[in-house]
């Protein structure tokens, strides 16, 4: 990885303007897009979080950039850990199940339906759950028992979870009926 690249993710913060500007550099120098998504994807390194973020808006804006790293993005899923990674992964994973131009494989659909229905057990942060659970809900469109796990495991009792969390619950299961 480029170490004057590495640095400028390591000095970056969650706010907007900084994540944009992170998002912008991509935008105008893709070369550096392998560079982003490999400290992304390596769970272990301590900024890995801040190459999530950059890499969510990137999703969101230019897909294309990405495709060549779903296969990467799938087979990394099971590592993450941060909860401020999750969030971002997880919302990439809804721009893919969502996106026409991706053509997930059945590997990877299994992939990405196995981590988020961890993730969806694991998890009580509203945001990660109300992506991986939208993104289920996708994908058990075209795969049955996913909408039939999903409502078993929305089903359950989460009254101690946050008015986010909830609605998104109540949405999902509103589609499911």
């Amino acid at each position: 990885m480029n170490a004057t690249y590495y640095k400028i993710i390591a000095n970056s913060t969650a706010h907007r303007k900084s994540r944009d500007e992170n998002k912008n550099f991509i935008f105008e120098n893709p070369t550096y897009i392998k560079d982003l998504t490999a400290l992304a994807f390596d769970t272990k390194d301590k900024n890995h979080h801040k190459a999530c973020w950059v890499l969510e808006l990137i999703c969101e804006e230019r897909m294309e950039l990405f495709i060549p790293f779903i296969d990467d993005y799938c087979h990394s899923l099971k590592h993450f850990k941060s909860d401020s990674a999750i969030r971002s992964i997880a919302k990439i994973g809804l721009f893919l199940v969502k996106d026409i131009s991706v053509h997930l494989t059945q590997k990877q659909e299994e992939q990405i339906i196995e981590t988020f229905l961890d993730w969806l057990i694991q998890s009580d942060k509203a945001a990660n759950a109300a992506y991986t659970m939208r993104a289920l809900y996708i994908l058990g469109k075209k795969h049955d028992w996913v909408n039939e796990e999903l409502k078993a495991l929305l089903s359950r009792d989460c009254s101690h979870q946050t008015p986010g969390y909830k609605f998104a619950v109540k949405d999902i299961l509103k589609r499911l009926k």
